[in-house]
């Protein structure tokens, strides 16, 4: 029994923000109902490579859930909007503020339908304030919050991340937080509510450290000088074979291990002088010394320590790797038609007995979802035929 069974979801988001924050939903047992574009499809189907009728990212990021095609503008689309909400009571959509309501489907009006209705919107820029019609992409979130300011080197300035901060750790997982949260308090108020998440917002908050140091010093954190991006020994350094190594050992007993081990002992003493000079001197004597044996040496000299020492790896060999398979961090999802597609597990304590089934081509469960709701088949082939529905 998954802990969110019996929660239903209609899911009107595209590309990362919204679709992973209801994977992660989905994972944890919810029913999520995507409800999909006919001329406008979600460009994430578009990313190679393909695996049957679907791109990899688009089967795992939609995995578990359902697609219903639906043309919002047509006349016909927001009665089958009402009667689905008679069962799907949380709602999460990701358009700019305004065209939900131009719709008619904005939370004032479907909350008249459906008083417990839990909407959330997420929105580059939140539903108010001066640039809340303005586009936006992660870049442009980690800019404005400030963290893109210090995240980087003095010689190159910001940097891009691998992944999608502020549409991941702004959109996708503050929007779950804010869902369960308000469903948890209509237990009590039995009330819905309207749910405004920002990325912006949501990046300004992950300031949380350095925020709070910004505020109370007014001195601005920069690229490279500071603890954690930079400004210590804490970084990612360069091994013989072109390949990196993380040294994480802020700890003093980490620190010293790590000296004894390198054979830089005569460094204790400055190990934890802020000075720039002196940490740029501690910096590069232990650069030099990964830089003497290939990565494969430094693991087998410090997988057995506990130093906060670790390999940079590549993805193919991070989901390889012994721990992540310990860890039941690999799961094989199914498609329609019986294949198997590899994909990374979710992370949350609910998967040991979870079924995946890889996310669906455009319209698969159009017809299915329009039966459960009474519709006879003259029914969806007449909206078929309208350009409401496709199946």
């Amino acid at each position: 029994m998954l802990p969110l069974k019996g929660l239903k979801i209609l899911d009107f988001t595209t590309l990362l923000p919204g679709p992973y924050a209801t994977q992660l939903l989905a994972d944890m047992g919810a029913e999520v109902l995507r409800i999909e574009a006919p001329k406008r499809p979600d460009l994430l189907q578009a990313m190679p490579p393909r695996v049957g009728k679907v791109s990899a990212a688009h089967a795992s990021i939609n995995r578990n859930k359902k697609s219903l095609v639906l043309d919002l503008k047509h006349p016909e689309a927001k009665p089958i909007i009402e009667a689905l909400l008679k069962e799907y009571d949380i709602l999460i959509e990701q358009f700019r503020p305004g065209v939900m309501q131009r719709l008619g489907l904005d939370y004032a009006s479907l909350s008249e339908i459906q008083p417990k209705l839990t909407y959330c919107s997420i929105t580059g820029y939140g539903q108010s304030g001066p640039m809340k019609n303005k586009a936006g992409h992660d870049i442009n979130y980690l800019a404005l919050s400030g963290l893109a300011s210090y995240s980087g080197r003095e010689e190159t300035g910001p940097v891009l991340s691998g992944t999608q901060i502020a549409d991941i750790a702004g959109g996708s997982h503050h929007a779950v937080m804010a869902v369960l949260a308000a469903v948890f308090q209509r237990t009590v108020t039995q009330q819905g509510q309207h749910l405004d998440i920002s990325m912006s917002d949501a990046a300004l908050a992950l300031n949380t450290m350095f925020g709070a140091n910004t505020l109370v010093s007014e001195k601005d954190p920069e690229c490279g000088r500071e603890m954690l991006n930079g400004g210590l020994f804490y970084d990612y350094y360069k091994t013989a074979d072109n390949r990196y190594l993380s040294i994480g050992s802020l700890e003093p007993n980490f620190a010293v291990g790590l000296l004894q081990q390198l054979e830089l002992t005569h460094l204790m003493p400055i190990l934890m002088n802020q000075s720039v000079k002196q940490q740029q001197a501690v910096k590069q004597a232990i650069a030099e010394k990964i830089l003497s044996k290939t990565l494969d040496q430094w693991i087998a000299i410090f997988s057995d320590l506990d130093l906060c020492v670790e390999p940079v790896l590549t993805v193919q060999e991070a989901v390889k790797h012994p721990h992540f398979r310990e860890r039941n961090m690999l799961v094989t999802a199914l498609d329609a038609q019986g294949n198997e597609i590899p994909q990374i597990n979710s992370s949350l304590p609910f998967r040991d007995t979870v079924t995946v089934k890889a996310g669906s081509p455009l319209g698969a469960h159009s017809r299915e979802v329009m039966q459960t709701l009474g519709y006879s088949s003259e029914d969806i082939e007449a909206l078929i035929s309208s350009g409401c529905l496709k199946g």
